[in-house]
Parts: structure tokens; sequence; C-alpha cells
């Protein structure tokens, strides 16, 4: 489908609007609880979906860029709306800004935590045991290295690795957050 909408094939855009429309309209919907915006952001989506065919990449599917690019359409219109609104009032109000930026804050919060859970579920299943318990039961290396017939120094190893993997992880989402 990438390489079909790189070369501009109509048919395929088509194809691709009807199987997310809904699902990008709905999506803006529910962090924003408001038809305006979700409607916009949607079809300025699939503009820019058509305008920048050529830039996507084989690297990502299809679902992730053109998620990626509603969101950050969103961000605009959250952006210029607030602008908008400065402008008219020469004083933007600080209860609408701290709204859209509670928006924001939550689905990259949401995403995150999507992004570290599924790092977490493609560790190593000893690795993801030794982490979850270490984390999220709170317990002691000494007492993983018990539970799991392992020695201390393994556990650690373990929970490094685990952190590494975490940490590369946020690396990238804040790469691509930030800029």
């Amino acid at each position: 489908m990438i390489a079909a909408l790189k070369e501009g094939d109509e048919s395929v855009f088509e194809s691709v609007f009807h199987e997310y429309h809904e699902k990008i309209y709905l999506y803006i919907l529910n962090k924003t609880q408001s038809p305006y915006l979700a409607e916009e952001t949607t079809q300025l989506t699939f503009i820019k979906l058509w305008q920048y065919r050529s830039s996507l990449t084989e690297d990502y599917t299809l679902f992730t860029q053109i998620f990626r690019m509603a969101r950050t359409t969103l961000i605009d219109l959250l952006r210029k709306q607030d602008k908008r609104q400065s402008l008219q009032t020469k004083s933007p109000d600080k209860t609408t800004l701290m709204e859209h930026a509670s928006v924001l804050d939550k689905m990259a919060a949401e995403e995150l935590q999507k992004k570290l859970n599924h790092a977490i579920d493609t560790m190593p299943p000893v690795r993801k045991q030794v982490f979850t318990m270490s984390r999220m039961q709170h317990m002691s290396t000494k007492e993983i290295a018990d539970t799991l017939g392992l020695s201390v120094k393994t556990v650690e190893g373990h929970i490094t690795q685990a952190l590494k993997q975490l940490r590369e992880v946020l690396i990238v989402f804040l790469i691509l957050h930030l800029f």
C-alpha cells in the first residue's frame, strides 16, 4: 500500500481513506471531545497524506504514519486556535491553554505507556519476569534471585538490560515528539 501511495495511486488512497477516516475521527474526538477539531484534523490529515505521500517510509506501518500525521495536525490546529484567541483577546485564556496542554499531555502519556508496554512485552521471558518482579512487584534483587533460582548478579544484569531497552524506547519517543 505504501509503495502504491508513493506512486500516486488514487484508488489505493481512496481505500486508505475509507479504512482510516472513521478511526482517526473517533480517536481525535475521544481525545478532544470536539467534533469540529476531530473533523478538521481528519480532513487535514488526509490532505497531508496525499501531499506528502512521497515521504512515506516502509520502516513504519501505514497505520503508524497516518496516526502520527493526525497527531501533529491536531497539535498544529490547537496551536493555531490558541494563537487566534491570543490575538483576539490580547491575552490568551489560561484555562483554554491549560486544557489544550492537558489534552496533549494525556495523548503523549498514553502513547508513551503503549510504547513502554510493548517494549516490556518484547523482552525475553526471564528478563521480562525479573523486570516485572523488580519494578512492579517491588521485590529486591535477592528476593527475585531466590524466587527464580538465579544469582543476584544475573538478576541485576537482567534489570540493567531491561532498563537499557526501555531507555532506548524513551529516547526515540522523546526525539519524535520534541522535534
